[in-house]
């Protein structure tokens, strides 16, 4: 009757209890208690970090009374309406109990019940008389049990009202430990080794990845928090305790025990993305990609914008079923969110969710707390010297907590880039160790998306040793990484020419786009584009023979985004005249433009599309117009682009649409025949 619930896509420390229908025959509701009173107690063999004790007095008083509702069960009876009340009302209390058990089990999160304590011990002394007062109205007189089972109800009764449910000491201690460590931050005094030692260990917090976790878990409520503009002061507390983890992961622990594939969340993604229909990720209502999808009391699951405009028009239903709805409260389906991100990321797809590159981080500008940024700035302060001074194994693992640190935290980047940390960064990149080089480069990419940042790495020779990683680097990662930091670091003019002058930084990005993973074509793809901003380089990128890869790329990748970004590179070399003639030297290039404009399903890449084939019309002379003039599917494509396709691309494909009609009225060949009635033509500028 009650699914097993999944912790990860509830919000910590909330009971979303279903009440049972009031139609509920005695045996199904007696059985599905049974289960969940089982299910229950088999929490007595995980790992508890705290309210130890409160969990140990809840096992002792649900195992007591399973053995009275297994009575009940081989009792013979018609039971009375209150018999279903009181065991209904029991239903929802177990349903909140295997929530609490969950949230006080839940890894990643025992700093979070740590600081908790107080409020998690309240609730089990709400819940458990919760249970007392509803076994109170239960009928016993009505229900054929033995005097000893009769006896048994009692004693849980009793015993539920008067147990005494707080932290435990030992809880407290920890918990005032820790808030001193935190006012030592946010003092700048550095905190006593030994007493984070002592919490880490009653948190059983013993390596590198469980401190990970917490970190990680904390940042997504903080994300959560943020979005739905939660108390400020809980907001500041979650910050300083990522922080205060932040600072335990890189201090305490000496080594790192998970894959770095683990940690970016991409490992063995394409076997758990076996079976998944993409129309299955899509909102009913939309018939989108959902970004942000969230479940409704009916247990369907829209995106949250669109289901937010439906109650707004006045609706108060299940858009799938019609049915009523009893509250409008939405809850985040975030393990939904995951497999989303995952499918997009695999699939090439665009997606506003697709990667965590594209979440957005505005809210990380500024520190989170005051004990947040002092932790942040000792942290800092740590991984230099670590950079600087280290052992080869010291200097390895701090340029990959730089790595991690810097990878969503805008905050983190500026600080570790006042720190003075760059240049001794730099110098890692030419190590003869892959994986010190490979995360090297990737936290570079991190700091390079840094304003300030993109001046310090040019200023200390940073574009040289980044091409050296382009062309030379140990891993194909390091080298995709490279290309990455490439197209940050041109997103200044300044450093678009000095790029373009660097006799092997055009030639590396092509090597990648033609023998590169999809990763490495795509990074490549996006820094060429940036580059040919600057007018200088369009030769250059020209003369590397960068068209046949993209027109190739076009013809055989099912890849959509690497589709998008080499129309985006070609539309731009389309704008200048040799670019225009490249292209059309490559024979059956306007066929194959026509027909990505007519399939593709990217609003993006049939803009660039659109684009490239206005150039192509515009620089090509009139036998290219007269060849598009021939094509029988354009014109439809080109109309559609004037209410469905972007502000750009609407009115490029008018100027298509112009210059074919006024090619086909000058026309003195009879062999050419419209493409559309002359009054269906529409201006849009």
């Amino acid at each position: 009757m009650i699914q097993k619930s999944n912790g990860s896509s509830r919000r910590i420390l909330t009971y979303p209890a279903i009440h049972p229908c009031d139609s509920i025959s005695l045996v199904t509701l007696i059985n599905s208690l049974i289960d969940l009173g089982r299910d229950i107690c088999s929490y007595k063999s995980k790992f508890f970090s705290t309210n130890k004790r409160n969990a140990r007095e809840t096992f002792r008083q649900i195992t007591n009374l399973l053995l009275f509702l297994q009575e009940v069960r081989n009792a013979s009876l018609d039971p009375p309406n209150p018999v279903i009340l009181s065991l209904s009302e029991l239903h929802l209390t177990f349903q909140k109990l295997r929530y609490l058990l969950e949230d006080c089990t839940r890894d990643g999160a025992r700093a979070w019940m740590l600081v908790n304590s107080d409020r998690v011990a309240d609730q089990f002394r709400i819940v458990i008389r919760g249970m007392a007062t509803g076994l109170d109205v239960f009928p016993l007189s009505a229900v054929d049990v033995s005097n000893e089972a009769k006896e048994l109800l009692e004693l849980i009764i009793r015993q539920a009202r008067k147990a005494s449910f707080e932290s435990d000491p030992e809880d407290k201690k920890a918990m005032e430990d820790l808030m001193r460590i935190l006012n030592h931050f946010e003092e700048g005094t550095a905190p006593d080794p030994v007493e984070i030692k002592q919490i880490l260990n009653h948190l059983g917090i013993y390596k590198w990845s469980d401190c990970n976790k917490e970190v990680k878990f904390l940042d997504s409520e903080i994300e959560l928090e943020f979005s739905n503009r939660e108390i400020k002061s809980e907001l500041e507390l979650l910050s300083s305790l990522m922080e205060f983890m932040s600072y335990c992961r890189c201090v305490v622990f000496d080594s790192v025990d998970i894959e770095t594939q683990h940690l970016n969340g991409r490992c063995n993604s394409s076997e758990a993305l076996k079976g998944i229909n993409g129309d299955d990720l899509k909102c009913p209502i939309s018939l989108e990609m959902m970004s942000d999808p969230v479940t409704l009391s009916t247990g369907h699951t829209y995106d949250r914008c669109s289901i937010l405009k439906w109650f707004s028009s006045g609706n108060a239903t299940c858009p799938k079923t019609g049915k009523k709805l009893s509250n409008t409260e939405l809850v985040s389906n975030l393990v939904l969110k995951g497999v989303i991100q995952q499918y997009c990321a695999e699939n090439g797809v665009a997606n506003s969710v697709s990667s965590r590159k594209n979440r957005d981080i505005s809210r990380t500008v500024m520190a989170g707390s005051l004990a947040g940024e002092g932790a942040l700035k000792m942290l800092a302060g740590f991984l230099v010297n670590k950079v600087a001074n280290g052992s080869v194994e010291e200097m390895s693992k701090a340029a990959f907590e730089i790595r991690v640190l810097t990878k969503t935290s805008i905050f983190n980047r500026s600080c570790l880039e006042e720190s003075g940390l760059i240049p001794h960064l730099l110098k890692l990149l030419l190590s003869k160790d892959s994986n010190t080089q490979e995360n090297s480069i990737a936290a570079l990419l991190n700091l390079s998306k840094h304003s300030k940042s993109k001046g310090v790495i040019v200023e200390n020779e940073g574009l040289n040793l980044i091409v050296h990683v382009l062309r030379k680097g140990l891993k194909i990662e390091a080298q995709q990484h490279a290309a990455a930091t490439l197209f940050y670091l041109a997103s200044v003019e300044k450093n678009r020419i000095l790029i373009g002058e660097n006799p092997e930084a055009i030639p590396g990005l092509i090597e990648l786009v033609k023998n590169g993973n999809d990763r490495c074509k795509r990074n490549a793809l996006v820094a060429i584009f940036g580059l040919l901003v600057h007018l200088g380089n369009h030769r250059k990128v020209l003369a590397s023979g960068v068209v046949p890869l993209l027109l190739n790329i076009l013809k055989d990748s099912e890849r959509e985004d690497l589709v998008t970004d080499s129309l985006a590179v070609l539309a731009t070399l389309a704008e200048k005249v040799d670019g225009t003639v490249a292209i059309l030297r490559r024979g059956g290039a306007l066929q194959l433009l026509v027909g990505i404009l007519n399939a593709s399903t990217s609003r993006t890449g049939k803009e660039y599309c659109v684009s490239l084939l206005l150039a192509l019309c515009v620089n090509g002379g009139l036998d290219i117009v007269a060849r598009l003039v021939k094509n029988p599917s354009l014109m439809g494509s080109l109309y559609s682009q004037l209410s469905e396709g972007t502000s750009r691309a609407s009115k490029k494909a008018s100027a298509i649409i112009r210059i074919l009609h006024e090619f086909y009225e000058k026309s003195s060949s009879a062999s050419v025949t419209p493409v559309l009635p002359r009054e269906r033509f529409v201006h849009v500028w």
